[in-house]
């Protein structure tokens, strides 16, 4: 199995994107350490060229990055014929005790990356690099996330073997299952349905706020946050069970199958997409009072606070239009 193309890309893909990030990692300790953008010296030359380098090579990894949650899911998804009584990634990702892990450090890089980028694009506004140190420091933050990542993926695509026996996903998302899934599902719906359509509203408001006004930052970021975790939720107790028409059903993986319209990769890239922007309007905002980026944070951060509205008003839409026009009616459960 090691030999289907999602396998190779993917780790392919991940070793050598935590290469450059440990590559990035070293120079930027150098970098942290002697960076003084007032000297002419030679080594602050060399140091200048370098981190132009390493800006644009850690630009297209960690862009990689962002595009490997979904192929990850898209080979998980695409490998579950191969295992018995796997329907969907839910039961592939279940074939060992790899999977799940690998899946939930892919989201929290995922969020990483998105952030990293952001400020490294906020750094690259200003002539005179004021954020150097603090993107450096990001990433060798991160490096030891990547690491862990690149191990744990590495066990679960190299443990695969055909014809296991796993659980479907009927079986995984159940209120009987002893699993933080199952957690969520004994819930009572109503509650995750206030919450949901609480926080959306909320989330939109101070998204508007400050695209408006440009104050509110904090609040929105974390506001942008809590959103994110509860939509997760919410798509698993009460969206997706309209999409499949069937009350019992909660899989947040068989939307991705093409019966479905492969909605779910438009919901979780809204997703995403809304909670890195939303983030990204805090990540940035220690740095307003530096004089090089007094003009560019401000608008920067009204573009972002646009994006998580449109993101996260598209994942509202299409769920909503999945609930208006589902032939499942609740009221009779």
């Amino acid at each position: 199995m090691t030999f289907h193309p999602g396998i190779l890309a993917l780790l392919l893909g991940s070793v050598l994107t935590t290469s450059m990030l440990c590559y990035a990692a070293f120079e930027g300790a150098r970098i942290i350490r002697y960076w003084d953008i007032r000297s002419g010296s030679e080594r602050q030359l060399e140091l200048e060229r370098r981190t132009y380098l390493v800006s644009t090579v850690m630009s297209y990894a960690l862009g990689f990055q962002l595009l490997s949650l979904f192929l990850f899911i898209f080979t998980a998804d695409t490998l579950s014929p191969l295992f018995v009584g796997a329907m969907c990634a839910a039961g592939s990702l279940n074939v060992n005790g790899f999977g799940y892990p690998a899946l939930l450090l892919k989201i929290v890089t995922f969020l990483f990356a998105g952030l990293w980028l952001i400020v490294n694009f906020t750094d690259n506004k200003a002539p005179d690099y004021p954020l150097i140190r603090i993107k450096y420091g990001l990433l060798l933050a991160m490096a030891p996330l990547l690491i862990a990542e690149t191990g744990v993926l590495g066990g679960y695509l190299l443990g695969l073997k055909p014809n296991i026996i796993t659980s479907c996903c009927g079986t995984l998302f159940t209120a009987d299952a002893n699993t933080i899934m199952s957690d969520l599902l004994i819930l009572p719906r109503p509650l995750s349905q206030t919450a949901f359509f609480t926080s959306a509203p909320i989330a939109l408001a101070f998204g508007l706020y400050v695209y408006r006004r440009g104050t509110g930052v904090w609040l929105f970021s974390a506001a942008s946050l809590i959103h994110f975790f509860i939509s997760i939720t919410a798509l698993i107790s009460f969206i997706s069970i309209y999409f499949y028409e069937l009350p019992t059903h909660h899989c947040p993986f068989c939307i991705l199958h093409p019966e479905y319209g492969y909605v779910g990769y438009f919901l979780y890239a809204a997703l995403l997409a809304g909670a890195v922007s939303g983030l990204g309007t805090g990540a940035v905002m220690p740095f307003k009072k530096i004089e090089s980026l007094k003009e560019v944070i401000p608008g920067l951060q009204k573009r972002l606070a646009l994006i998580s509205i449109l993101s996260n008003l598209s994942f509202i839409l299409i769920a909503g239009y999945g609930i208006l026009f589902s032939n499942l009616s609740m009221a009779a459960y």
